[in-house]
């Protein structure tokens, strides 16, 4: 059947339910499936790509899953054999305090710092607010890359840090010296971005983006016939769709339709805004969060996305969630039912943004936000900035970006106005590689990603809400 913008349906005709009624059916199995033992048992669903162009799912702790094939990730080289002519010097990510985050006067600081000659030093430098004076650190080794330490004793005022790490690559090793990160001690604010790449950081500013972004939970199965079901964590965005009834979510195409099992997820929980929850970190309870939560109807993904295996998919990595006005809601009795009138929605873009613009720092025109919820950061809403250049035909690329695990569907924005945390969403967090920083995000210009909005905004709902069929595959001209 062909749908109103040329777009052809090949996994269920529109036959069944309006959206309301599909809201409806599962709501209460969804909020009572989602205790406390299976939110914490869920894991970051992170696609990434090794130097072979195998591609790996990264869980907790960073562990690579093979995804799609059977082929072990390799195994770095232990930590103290000579590098055997090593000239790279160690990757230093996920620094903890991230750029403008706010501390007390006492804070672990942690890094993962990797290298696959090994590590023969660390030091943490902290850089006092006057600006010159230094000292430092030595961390310990916690496993899984991660260095941390204990500090105390911090005075009020903006501070600095950084990592000096030493590989034991030939003739002395290789030093990398990490970005130096700016924070904030006892209720001082960072200075807003001042054209520094940001890699990792807090989101401290509020507004549209944040009210409109949320932490996806949901399901999907470990194997091709559907009888085991993990649970993952994703992030999306709301976004203006026009109409009433419904509202749309846009994120990754892996956080709605496995396509190595080839499945819809299942029992999808949205939670706006978490990091403004009540609670103690994050959980499913509809009613610490700031406006409730929602389950979803249903997902519309391309059918290039379903019928191929990551990463040779990644061009379709986009998709969306479709969200009833009715029946969909738990939590805050003062927000509206409607997903869309209770958060502030962003637009999508589906023109060409810009990229490689010649100039350097956020007053270029390419400057991007990348934004997500972290599952290391809990329940932190976390954001990368940078200049956007491309990674191959089909990808937008930030090199710097190290968004973690949790962040794949966030929304990225260009520009960005910081004072309403406002602007056009360009593309979604969607894959990075195995050993180097930088996140990749499918081009949302000239592909499907319009057509598939269209569907996902207008269309009546799939023919069964089955587990794993809840969907439309969508055949975009």
């Amino acid at each position: 059947m062909k749908s109103l913008l040329g777009c052809f349906v090949i996994f269920t005709a529109f036959l069944g339910l309006p959206v309301a009624e599909a809201g409806n059916a599962s709501h209460n199995k969804v909020i009572d499936h989602w205790n406390a033992e299976r939110q914490k048992a869920a894991s970051p669903r992170d696609l990434v790509i090794d130097h072979r162009g195998l591609g790996y799912l990264r869980g907790r702790g960073g562990a690579l899953i093979p995804y799609g094939h059977s082929v072990k990730a390799e195994t770095p080289v232990p930590n103290g054999k000579p590098g055997g002519g090593d000239t790279t010097p160690p990757d230093v990510t996920d620094m903890d305090p991230a750029q403008g985050s706010s501390i007390g006067s006492s804070y672990t600081f942690s890094a993962t710092i990797t290298d696959d000659s090994g590590i023969k030093s660390v030091s943490f430098v902290i850089e006092y607010p006057d600006g010159s004076t230094t000292q430092s650190f030595s961390p310990s080794f916690q496993g899984n890359g991660v260095w941390s330490i204990d500090l105390q004793g911090f005075s009020d005022g903006n501070w600095r840090w950084w990592v000096v790490a030493k590989d034991t690559g030939d003739k002395g090793g290789n030093t990398r010296v990490s970005e130096a990160v700016r924070f904030a001690v006892g209720g001082s604010v960072v200075p807003p971005d001042s054209g520094d790449t940001v890699t990792n950081a807090a989101w401290s500013y509020g507004g549209d983006i944040q009210s409109a972004s949320g932490r996806i939970y949901f399901e999907m199965p470990s194997n091709p016939k559907w009888k085991r079901w993990n649970g993952y964590v994703c992030s999306g965005t709301v976004v203006v769709d026009g109409v009433t009834g419904r509202s749309v979510i846009l994120t990754a195409a892996h956080c709605v339709y496995d396509d190595a099992n080839k499945a819809f997820a299942r029992n999808v929980l949205f939670i706006p805004n978490q990091d403004q929850t009540t609670g103690s970190g994050t959980d499913t309870n509809c009613n610490n969060d700031p406006i409730g939560c929602w389950t979803t109807s249903y997902g519309v993904v391309d059918v290039d996305w379903t019928t191929r295996t990551f990463p040779d998919n990644i061009p379709w990595d986009y998709a969306y969630y479709v969200v009833s006005d009715q029946g969909a809601h738990s939590g805050s009795a003062a927000a509206s039912d409607a997903l869309d009138v209770a958060t502030s929605p962003l637009m999508v873009s589906y023109a060409s943004p810009y990229v490689d613009d010649g100039e350097v720092g956020s007053n270029s025109l390419d400057f991007t936000y990348a934004l997500g919820y972290s599952y290391s950061d809990d329940p932190n809403f976390m954001h990368c900035a940078e200049d956007m250049t491309t990674e191959g035909a089909s990808n937008w690329w930030l090199p710097s970006c190290g968004l973690s695990g949790g962040a794949s569907g966030g929304a990225w924005v260009q520009p960005m106005d910081l004072s309403t945390g406002s602007g056009s969403i360009i593309s979604v967090n969607s894959w990075g590689y195995t050993t180097s920083p930088g996140m990749a995000g499918p081009k949302l210009n000239g592909t499907s990603a319009q057509c598939l909005f269209s569907v996902a905004a207008i269309e009546a709902g799939p023919a069964t809400l089955s587990d794993g069929e809840a969907g439309l595959i969508i055949t975009c001209p």
